[in-house]
């Protein structure tokens, strides 16, 4: 088993910054492979990003490409989204999901534990 924690949303204007953490327990954190996705109201949850175990290949969204970065402190057992030039499109819970893997995961039904999410709203 694998126990997540995220924390680090909240409320920010346009064009803002926020970093997201997720801090991992249970199973060996440098075995896992994670992932962010967020679902905003009335829509499906969708794939933001992802990195493998050792932090060597990353993947991202279209939609965040450019603005946002993956990244892991396996000392730390955490995992971090750095969420800059943010719009009002990326207002949704961001919820970080792990699995035991070496390689990158990019589907929701991929990982089978999730963290509680947290709140993010961007303020046009």
């Amino acid at each position: 088993q694998v126990q997540l924690v995220e924390s680090g949303g909240g409320l920010v204007q346009a064009g803002g910054s926020l970093r997201l953490s997720c801090a991992a327990s249970g199973r060996t954190f440098s075995s896992q492979a994670m992932g962010w996705f967020r679902q905003a109201p009335g829509k499906e949850r969708e794939f933001v990003a992802a990195i493998s175990a050792s932090g060597g290949s990353t993947v991202y969204a279209e939609s965040v490409k450019g603005r946002f970065t993956i990244s892991r402190d396996s000392a730390k057992n955490t995992g971090y989204l750095q969420m800059n030039s943010l719009k009002p499109e990326d207002t949704a819970v961001y919820y970080c999901a792990a699995r035991t893997s070496i390689v990158v995961h990019t589907t929701l039904q991929e990982y089978p534990y999730w963290g509680q999410g947290t709140q993010v709203t961007v303020s046009s």
